[in-house]
């Protein structure tokens, strides 16, 4: 008799995600036809863009930066541990628990401002079937122009297994 499908790989399924650059597993569910100017250097945007973010067991988000603000919203899963530093890295990264309310600060969403380093990993429960859902909206739009995965080789990443080596392994 075959196994069925764990709850992530019939969400990776059902919603047609496909792998993402920085791990885990994504699509666009949303992207506003409404096209914004940042005031910034870039070009126009879509004024939102909404996508699905599945993270299995084992994986993690890598330490990543977005030019406009990110909305996480914990779906479904095993809470989230969402980490976070300022755009020069010079203060010692902190981090949200993405899940529902509770009395361990769980909270189920949590806003990544523009330029700020991000990564992202399933708190571990001991289980094969430890995932996250979240769905993640940007504002102005996602644009891959705007997107930036922390160089392995550089010298951010060289702070980053200085002083904070626990969290080296999301280079």
């Amino acid at each position: 008799m075959a196994q069925a499908p764990s709850r992530a790989r019939q969400l990776i399924e059902t919603l047609q995600l496909q792998s993402h650059p920085e791990g885990g597993w994504y699509r666009e569910v949303f992207r506003a036809p409404t096209p914004v100017q940042p005031a910034d250097h870039r070009g126009p945007r879509a004024a939102l863009t909404s996508i699905y973010f599945l993270l299995e067991a084992g994986q993690h988000s890598r330490w990543h930066q977005v030019l406009s603000d990110e909305l996480w919203v914990h779906l479904e899963g095993v809470p989230l541990t969402l980490w976070t530093a300022d755009a020069a890295f010079r203060t010692a990264p902190a981090h949200v628990r993405l899940a529902p309310v509770d009395v361990h600060g769980g909270r189920p969403q949590h806003v990544v401002p523009a330029g700020q380093w991000q990564a992202a990993q399933p708190v571990a429960t001991h289980s094969a079937g430890d995932y996250t859902l979240a769905a993640c909206a940007v504002a102005p739009g996602f644009d891959f122009a705007d997107f930036t995965l922390m160089d392995a080789q550089g010298e951010v990443a060289a702070a980053v297994r200085h002083h904070w080596p626990a969290l080296a392994s999301f280079i």
